[in-house]
């Protein structure tokens, strides 16, 4: 998929969208999107392990 584009290419896509958004927009995207990403691997974390499934059950009895 990638083997027409070659590597100036990409560098060239890299400084056109740095130049419209900036670095410090790019960097608060690239920080957001790591602890989306760590989040999601929490929660896949506390499924595996049976976490959320005896939380979500307390809280039904709770209620």
């Amino acid at each position: 998929m990638l083997s027409g584009i070659s590597m100036w290419q990409l560098v060239i896509v890299a400084a056109i969208v740095a130049m419209l958004f900036g670095t410090k927009k790019l960097r608060n995207v690239g920080g957001d999107l790591g602890s989306a990403i760590k989040g999601f691997k929490s929660a896949m974390k506390e499924e595996s392990d049976g976490s959320v499934t005896s939380t979500a059950k307390a809280l039904d009895t709770k209620e």
